[in-house]
């Protein structure tokens, strides 16, 4: 009889010790939590958006010299006389005139005049910049390129979705005013193109 108490005693201890033991509430919690972050899903994450730098469309390898100046501009674009096809009685001359070259990416309008005595081109901003369509969207900067002191001011154009961008120029040189205004896609891309053209730039009176 003793024998057998103690035979099933030690079965109780074989058994207790066999159990599976219950986590503790700290366990229960950190497994639960692990298998809710192994539950959700993981997604290839989106690269991150590339920084494009702004860069010049074409370079400006074209070179138009007519009524005793010289402006760069890109060699897949021509300018044309703006005045004369306004106005045929009227061709752009020396004294004054009018140009513009665009394509599906970039429109570039050019215009001089007389100034004799002038200094400050600023007034050709007035004139180049139409207050129809576009508008000021920065402060007036000076640049200097080469030796032209330039008055650059960035704009934005109302008429174009694809080009709502752009700046306008003006500079004296040799007793005449000179204005330039480019529409661009990009903020920053029609001063960049103004910088090259105006790297080749030169005028004679």
């Amino acid at each position: 009889m003793k024998s057998c108490l103690v035979l099933g005693i030690s079965c109780l201890f074989l058994l207790t010790g066999c159990s599976p033991k219950t986590p503790s509430v700290e366990e229960q919690i950190s497994i639960a939590v692990q298998q809710t972050i192994a539950a959700i899903p993981t997604y290839t994450p989106y690269p991150p958006p590339a920084i494009l730098p702004t860069f010049t469309p074409a370079p400006l390898s074209g070179l138009f010299c007519e009524y005793q100046f010289c402006i760069g501009h890109p060699a897949d674009m021509a300018f044309f006389d703006l005045s004369a096809q306004t106005n045929p009685t009227t061709p752009s001359t020396t004294s004054q005139g009018q140009l513009l070259a665009y394509n599906a990416n970039l429109v570039i309008q050019f215009l001089w005049q007389d100034a004799p005595g002038s200094n400050d081109p600023q007034f050709m901003l007035d004139v180049i910049v139409d207050p129809k369509v576009d508008t000021r969207s920065g402060d007036l900067a000076p640049l200097l390129i080469g030796d032209l002191n330039v008055l650059y001011v960035p704009i934005t154009f109302s008429q174009s979705a694809s080009l709502p961008n752009g700046g306008a120029a003006a500079w004296i040189c040799n007793g005449r005013a000179f204005a330039w205004k480019a529409y661009t896609s990009q903020p920053d891309l029609a001063k960049n193109l103004l910088v090259e053209a105006l790297q080749n730039f030169r005028c004679t009176k």
